[in-house]
């Protein structure tokens, strides 16, 4: 499916666009660098324009004929969104995920992207600029974590635990008020809930199996479509609340990853009533 698709060549690519656009930015912002999109704590950073600007002009060149779909670019052009669902080719990008800790000084951002084919997403890259690595999947091919020195690591999901035992991340922020309250009181009944404002690095850490779930509410593409295939590529269970498959022109309906369908069943019945 991606055999015409450079897949390594455009994970070099997020790594040199955080090298030369992000990193030397991280923790060196000017008050004008930073602004406010749709709420106080949706932001944009200096940064994320440039470095999606790079990122769209180089995969331009490595893919002409490709739709590029960027989170900044969206903003500035909403008709992009729906171009995805038609596109033979159409390459997600998020520069920075995280940009809220990243313009806070926390060093958990990443740099993210996927291939979707005809409807369908068949690659996914999640780059961690602190860390100077990589997980990514090709569909069909499982989920590494590889760091440029080549070497490679597969990533698996943890083995299913009871209810109880369950550690995870979940975010409630775009829920309805009501229905907030109620999800956070179900999750007395899980371990322990966390949140790391940033869905690469709840991505990296669920697929390299140290939690046991993931929950959304506000389906974006350049947030889920990437994570989601290595999540399910390194084994786990993924659908949206009503049980559907995730796809990638989908922006809501929640989604919910577990390491496997009974965990998912069980998360969906107890904890996460949408």
């Amino acid at each position: 499916m991606t055999s015409k698709i450079d897949v390594p060549a455009l994970a070099d690519l997020l790594r040199r666009a955080a090298k030369a656009e992000i990193l030397p930015r991280f923790r060196r912002l000017d008050v004008g660098d930073i602004r406010s999109k749709s709420e106080a704590t949706d932001l944009v950073t200096e940064a994320d324009e440039r470095a999606e600007r790079m990122i769209k002009a180089e995969v331009a060149e490595l893919l002409p004929d490709a739709v590029f779909v960027g989170e900044e670019s969206v903003a500035a052009d909403p008709s992009l969104l729906p171009r995805i669902n038609g596109a033979d080719v159409a390459i997600i990008v998020d520069p920075i995920d995280g940009t809220f800790n990243f313009a806070s000084g926390i060093p958990a951002f990443g740099v993210m992207a996927a291939v979707v084919v005809r409807g369908e997403t068949v690659a996914g890259i999640i780059y961690d600029p602190m860390g100077d690595d990589w997980v990514m999947a090709e569909k069909g091919a499982g989920a590494w974590q590889r760091r440029p020195d080549g070497a490679a690591e597969r990533l698996s999901v943890a083995k299913p635990v009871a209810l109880g035992e369950m550690v995870g991340m979940a975010s409630t922020g775009y829920l309805p008020q009501a229905k907030r309250a109620e999800i956070l009181a179900n999750l007395a009944k899980v371990r322990f809930i966390t949140n790391y404002r940033c869905a690469a690095h709840e991505y990296r850490t669920f697929a390299g199996g140290h939690v046991h779930y993931l929950m959304y509410n506000k389906l974006m593409p350049w947030d889920h479509l990437a994570g989601t295939l290595i999540s399910q590529e390194a084994g786990a269970f993924a659908a949206r609340f009503d049980g559907s498959a995730y796809l990638p022109h989908h922006v809501e309906g929640g989604l919910l990853l577990a390491p496997d369908k009974a965990s998912w069943e069980i998360l969906r019945r107890e904890v996460f009533t949408v």
